[in-house]
């Protein structure tokens, strides 16, 4: 039966089908506004609960919601209070299995606690030109989860100084930004030293680009072990590959293997760069880890299931995601939280 209708209501809006949800058109806070001859600010009143209105008044303007099937934009509402329940996550890459892994731990606890997360990949939200650094400067989210390149960000933290942030993984130790991470030079430090304690003299780093903080820390972490076992860094062991690609590691791979005197082991900064590594090994006829020894870093899913196994330093990927999200929830909430550094481990495999 259609909702009863209080007396002095006005009629419907013609494109709009009373005693149905199923409108020809959405109606509008206008259109109810409208049959229950109120104004629109009463109506935005009676939805928010913002201010009293009396009985009857609030009677009329719920019978013509319930007759137009009005909906709410949540949104809007939500905006108008200062807030939209929406974090931003800035991806550096979302082809890289390390971020989506951990993408889901910041999701699962946004949606726990209310939130959700819009997902922008960071070189594109952060050029200058870019459309869309709009969500950004007209607030559109509450908050920034960064997994981005750090050398990025600091024009955006400058033009939108009260918007809180939080990076995760990467990070500049000197910035007020808190941050979530694991030790990366200590994991490095972690993963030469077993190549080393496994007899290998002569380790070659597959590393990546050094804007990235990691990939400064996780070099800066193979050359204090080297140092520490009294060997010598050899530049031409050093191969910084064009991306984190499955390609890129068999490409830097390929330069080490073209050396008069290869390495027996490599240290690739990425589980990608050490998977596509073992693969462009395997295609020049070299065994792993018989005649050549990798060990990765991340501990993304495919290095379980890859053959051989990858030996690795584990990330607690999903644990950081989780993490950074109670952060930016903490100061959402008005708190100053400090940073976190959480625990690696290292997995051995067939690899090494």
């Amino acid at each position: 039966m259609p909702a009863k209708r209080p007396t002095d209501m006005r009629s419907p809006p013609t494109d709009v089908n009373v005693g149905t949800h199923n409108t020809t058109k959405a109606a509008s806070i206008n259109a109810v506004a409208e049959y229950a001859g109120v104004s629109i600010a009463t109506v935005s009143r009676v939805l928010n609960s913002s201010k009293p209105v009396n009985a009857h008044t609030r009677e009329r303007v719920e019978a013509a919601v319930e007759a137009l099937g009005y909906r709410a934009n949540m949104f809007a509402r939500s905006l108008m209070r200062g807030e939209s329940h929406l974090l931003l996550v800035l991806m550096p890459d979302f082809a890289n299995p390390f971020f989506s892994e951990t993408v889901k731990g910041i999701e699962s606890v946004a949606r726990r606690q209310g939130y959700n997360i819009v997902l922008s990949g960071a070189p594109d939200t952060l050029a200058r030109e870019g459309h869309s650094l709009d969500i950004l400067y007209n607030r559109l989210v509450d908050g920034v989860i960064s997994l981005a390149n750090y050398h990025d960000l600091p024009r955006v933290l400058r033009d939108v100084p009260n918007l809180p942030w939080v990076s995760c993984s990467e990070f500049n130790p000197e910035s007020h930004v808190p941050h979530v991470s694991i030790d990366h030079e200590q994991a490095a430090v972690d993963a030469v030293q077993y190549l080393i304690n496994r007899g290998h003299r002569r380790i070659a780093l597959l590393g990546a680009d050094e804007n990235y903080a990691w990939a400064r820390q996780r070099r800066a972490g193979y050359e204090m072990a080297l140092r520490r076992a009294g060997l010598v860094i050899e530049p031409q062991l050093i191969r910084i590959a064009r991306g984190t690609d499955y390609s890129f590691g068999m490409e830097a791979a390929g330069a080490l293997l073209a050396q008069e005197s290869p390495p027996t082991s490599v240290f690739a900064v990425s589980d990608t760069l050490a998977i596509g590594a073992i693969k462009a090994f395997r295609r020049a006829g070299r065994r792993v880890p018989e005649d050549i020894a990798v060990v990765g870093f991340d501990n993304i899913p495919l290095s379980q299931v890859f053959e051989p196994a990858l030996t690795t330093i584990a990330q607690p990927m999903f644990e950081l995601g989780a993490e950074a999200a109670n952060l930016l929830l903490e100061r959402l909430a008005g708190g100053a939280p400090g940073s976190r550094t959480l625990q690696h481990s290292l997995v051995v495999r067939e690899s090494a």
